[in-house]
């Protein structure tokens, strides 16, 4: 008992002490990526374990990004991309997991990776920002392990500390952006600048960086180097190993940016080859930056990146962010409405889109009508249905879909004229609401996405009657409205 007792004292000792020299280097001038080394370091010595990974959650809170890192090979670190709901998910829930044997446990995304570089037990807890998961630490010990109360709760500490110094990156990647504030903004200084992603990143050529630049445009989740193939073994180690750039989890697709120098395009070659015949269910490609462009209009996003976004001054939305959200949309819809029969409504023309996918995405009998209206009267516009629905909408479950609501106004009239026909059911579901601008609260009942005061075009929204088949919804140069009307 008195052994256990000195056991605890001296944790405590030395935790108290750690956290003292964390505390220290979170509050120093060195980069992200080498605060968090060392408190991956000074961590693992504490707790007497061999290994400490930190890790940031990406913008989607899909995949874990590597932001510090003490005492792990640099195979396990890129074993491959590491999923948040599939690598000890529970620490998304705000708990801390203990896992007794990586290379057994079901929560262990790769365990056969953790067996083969004797991983036995791990601890991990959640870095916490405003209630939420942000990130995550967490230790590793090549013997089994129990750990105590104190450990966790040290583990626990560090991670708060690890949130301070996350927040802190992110406020300084805002302020270091080349952001110019429209005109509009200056005036409401209620509506808040575009969020950061935690981006910890040290790209090894300035074209890798050009490249994440032209990702993040388009709204294209990446990841950097997060997996390294072996290719060639000698003596029962690994003699070669080939990291690709980039992996795009979206198009399920590795990118190795590639140079004009022959030598190296043929050595790229020869690698991408023998990675195909070990890996064959790996999609991978050689780029140049004209091959990307290609390839972004091969799935939508050009073409050739510039002639359908000039006049964008940054994407709001991505087309995959956009049917993700459709979907889930439709899955509400389909459960609210089981066993009925639903028809959908739309104004003309900006709807034609949303209406489009959202119908395909839907698992019960919908039939499709639509509306046309006009406005007039100057400043204070009045709206004129120039086109009414064919059918007759008595008795019938309607829902009125929407591109986009911003002062309701539009929304409220028809809505009245719908009423008017007595329909067994009325419900608004809308992609986009601008709730910035309401000046009539109308009800909606299913809401895509929340946006900024700011003029959006794509995906069926048009200015001028253009940027209608842009596949995601972006805003549009301040410089390029003034005077416009509200949608």
């Amino acid at each position: 008992m008195r052994i256990g007792v000195r056991k605890v004292g001296k944790s405590r000792g030395s935790y108290y002490s750690a956290l003292k020299r964390i505390t220290r280097v979170a509050n120093s001038a060195i980069s992200l990526r080498r605060i968090c080394n060392a408190i991956a370091k000074s961590t693992a010595k504490a707790m007497q374990a061999n290994g400490c990974r930190i890790l940031s959650l990406n913008s989607q809170k899909e995949y874990l990004i590597t932001v510090g890192t003490h005492g792990l090979s640099d195979l396990y670190l890129k074993k491959g991309p590491l999923a948040a709901h599939k690598s000890l998910p529970d620490i998304l829930e705000g708990k801390a997991v203990f896992i007794a044997d990586a290379a057994t446990d079901e929560r262990v995304q790769h365990p056969q990776m953790a067996l083969a570089q004797g991983i036995s037990s791990i601890l991990g807890v959640p870095v916490l920002g405003k209630g939420h998961a942000i990130g995550e630490i967490r230790i590793y010990t090549r013997e089994p392990r129990q750990f105590s109360e104190a450990d966790k709760s040290f583990l626990f500490s560090v991670a708060n500390i690890c949130a301070v110094v996350f927040e802190r990156a992110e406020l300084h990647q805002l302020l270091e952006q080349d952001y110019k504030p429209s005109e509009k903004r200056r005036k409401s200084p209620q509506v808040p600048p575009v969020r950061t992603t935690l981006r910890p990143t040290t790209f090894a050529h300035p074209s890798e960086e050009d490249f994440a630049k032209l990702l993040d445009f388009y709204c294209i989740e990446w990841l950097y180097e997060p997996r390294s193939f072996p290719l060639r073994w000698k003596g029962g180690r690994i003699a070669e190993m080939f990291t690709p750039d980039f992996y795009l989890p979206e198009l399920d697709l590795y990118i190795e940016l590639t140079t004009l120098k022959q030598n190296l395009l043929t050595e790229k070659n020869r690698k991408r080859r023998r990675l195909k015949e070990l890996y064959p269910e790996v999609n991978i490609k050689l780029l140049n930056k004209n091959d990307f462009l290609k390839l972004l209009a091969k799935y939508g996003y050009g073409p050739l990146g510039t002639a359908k976004v000039e006049g964008i001054d940054r994407v709001l939305y991505s087309h995959a962010q956009i049917q993700r959200r459709v979907r889930t949309l439709a899955r509400r819809i389909s459960r609210d409405y089981a066993g009925q029969r639903l028809m959908l409504v739309g104004v003309l023309k900006g709807v034609v889109c949303f209406m489009a996918d959202l119908m395909q995405q839907l698992s019960l009998p919908v039939t499709l009508d639509f509306m046309a209206i006009s406005y007039y009267g100057g400043e204070d516009q009045v709206v004129k249905i120039t086109r009414d629905v064919d059918s007759s909408i008595t008795g019938q479950h309607v829902m009125m879909v929407e591109d986009i609501v911003d002062t309701g106004m539009t929304l409220n009239y028809i809505l009245g004229h719908l009423s008017a026909h007595n329909p067994a059911s009325l419900r608004v579901c809308t992609l986009l609401d601008k709730r910035a601008r309401r000046l009539i609260d109308v009800p909606l009942d299913y809401v895509g996405f929340e946006i900024p005061d700011e003029f959006v075009v794509g995906y069926g929204l048009d200015y001028k009657g253009e940027y209608r088949n842009l596949p995601f919804i972006g805003i549009l140069h301040p410089e390029l409205i003034k005077g416009n009307a509200p949608r």
